[in-house]
Formats: C-alpha cells, sequence, structure tokens
C-alpha cells in the first residue's frame, strides 16, 4: 500500500473512533490525539482534523432527530410556547461556549500537544462522575425505564426536554465550557452538569445530544475558516474520510446510547476513563 493509502486507512480509523466515543462521557478529543499519536497519525499542529470530524457525529443526531428538529424549527417559528421555550434553552446553552469558546480557542488548542493534560482530566472527569451517581436521585434507575419507555420516544423526549427551565439550561452552557479543556468529553461535562443541575440522566443526556449541533457547527465553521487555507490535499481529503466515518458509526451508536441511560447508570464510563488515564500516565512515564 502507498503512504496516501495508509494515510487514508488511519484517518478512517479515527473516524469511527470519534463515532463511538462522542455520545459516550470518554472524550472523543482524547481518544482521537492518543490514539492519533499512537498510530503516528499527523493532522497537524491546527488540530482541525480532531475538531471537524466531529462534526460528522453531530449529524448522525441530527439525522436521528430529524422528525424532532423540523417540530421544533416549525412550533418556533409559529410561536409554540413550549418549542420557543425549547429552544430558548438551547441557545442560553449554547452562548457560554460560543463567546469563551471564540476568546480562548488558541490557548485550548495548544493544550492539544500535552497529553499529560489528558491523565488529569480523564480521571478527575471519571471522579466526578461517580460521586454524581452516588447521589440518591441517581443512585436507582431511572423511573422511564421502570415505566417501560423506550428512548426513540419522541414524544417522551419532547416531554421530557421541555421541563429544563433556563437556569439549568445556562448551568449545562458553562459546563460545556469546562469541555473545551482536552479530555474533559462535552457529553460528558454536558451531562453531569444537567445532573447536577436537577435534570434527570436520560434528559440531560438528551439535551447534551441537542446541544451538541449548534455547538459543533459553530467550531466546525470556525476551524475551517481560520485554518482551511492551511490544509494539504491530503489533510483535506482524510478530514472527509474521517467525517463520513464518524457519521456512520455514530449513526449505530446514539440509539443505544439512550437505551443504556434509561436503564443504567454512567459508572461503567468512569471506571473507564480513570483506567485509560492511569494507562496513559504509566505509558508517558516508560
Amino acid at each position: 500500500m502507498t503512504e496516501q493509502t495508509i494515510y487514508l486507512l488511519k484517518a478512517l480509523f479515527l473516524g469511527i473512533i470519534e463515532g463511538i466515543t462522542e455520545f459516550i462521557p470518554v472524550s472523543s478529543t482524547a481518544h482521537l490525539l492518543i490514539l492519533g499519536s499512537w498510530i503516528d497519525f499527523s493532522s497537524g499542529d491546527a488540530k482541525v482534523f480532531e475538531v471537524v470530524i466531529q462534526f460528522g457525529s453531530i449529524l448522525a443526531v441530527v439525522w436521528i432527530f430529524r422528525a424532532r428538529l423540523i417540530q421544533l424549527i416549525m412550533g418556533t417559528l409559529r410561536g409554540d410556547r413550549t418549542e420557543m421555550m425549547f429552544t430558548r434553552n438551547l441557545l442560553i446553552a449554547f452562548l457560554p461556549a460560543a463567546v469563551i469558546g471564540a476568546l480562548t480557542i488558541q490557548y485550548v488548542k495548544a493544550l492539544f500537544h500535552h497529553q499529560i493534560v489528558f491523565v488529569f482530566t480523564l480521571i478527575l472527569g471519571g471522579l466526578l462522575m461517580l460521586w454524581v451517581e452516588r447521589k440518591p436521585q441517581y443512585a436507582k434507575n431511572t423511573s422511564e425505564a421502570n415505566q417501560g419507555e423506550t428512548a426513540t420516544s419522541q414524544k417522551a423526549t419532547a416531554f421530557a426536554l421541555e421541563e429544563i427551565t433556563w437556569k439549568q439550561a445556562l448551568v449545562v452552557g458553562f459546563a460545556q465550557c469546562v469541555a473545551m479543556v482536552p479530555g474533559t468529553s462535552r457529553s460528558g461535562a454536558t451531562i453531569i452538569g444537567g445532573m447536577l443541575a436537577g435534570i434527570q440522566r436520560k434528559t440531560a443526556t438528551e439535551f447534551s445530544f441537542f446541544l451538541a449541533m449548534p455547538t459543533m457547527l459553530a467550531a466546525t465553521v470556525y476551524d475551517l475558516y481560520r485554518n482551511g487555507a492551511s490544509l494539504s490535499a491530503d489533510q483535506g481529503t482524510a478530514i472527509i474520510v474521517g467525517f463520513v466515518a464518524a457519521f456512520f458509526s455514530a449513526l449505530f451508536l446514539v440509539k443505544a446510547v439512550l437505551r443504556f441511560v434509561s436503564s443504567r447508570t454512567y459508572r461503567p464510563f468512569a471506571w473507564y476513563r480513570i483506567a485509560l488515564g492511569a494507562v496513559l500516565f504509566v505509558w508517558l512515564m516508560t
């Protein structure tokens, strides 16, 4: 195989990893950068590849929830109070990361080159998840699972999401700002932030999915605007390959994640984060 073919196969592999890890609280960025380093995948100093292919995963959510999104858009345009409140909450949760991210993106990207940062964020994030899951309201399975609701029920999704208050949405928004630190996990930070604000686990997960849409779209457009001209032809092709792979792998994972959180806690992911952080620390030290 040629060097270019091997390079694109590496991009394909990382795209699959992105789709698998984007919607579980284990940090897709950490996996992309760590595994990319281990397989000697060069994405350039700007790390555009890692940012842009995440939007491929987000498009999978757009496709899965397309009917709900159309309902949200049309309801907001018609002035439906419920849909307008949901849209308001998404905007409130989106704005903190949009403003702070635009101001600090260069400093945040500098952290991508220091893998020791991932050790601390992975382990601390795992410990925080364990602490939150020990709270009485999350210690048992969610009531949705006991009532036999399915994760794909659009009616159940709409009913749960419309109960979120603007204050809870704001907490989730600031939690998303914390997720700009590599290894934190955007989905993990927003889900745990929502749970700390009093939102049930499944609803917090669904809100995190919807919030990812404007957030990752903005990040993708901004990053391509800032760094697109400096990309080589090989890097541009790798982004396309990784983007498509992320879309299709995420397409099969999203519903599984919702089914999982309907009846189980995030403890397995917390322990996984701690174990991965420990392995990474040993690898860096040796």
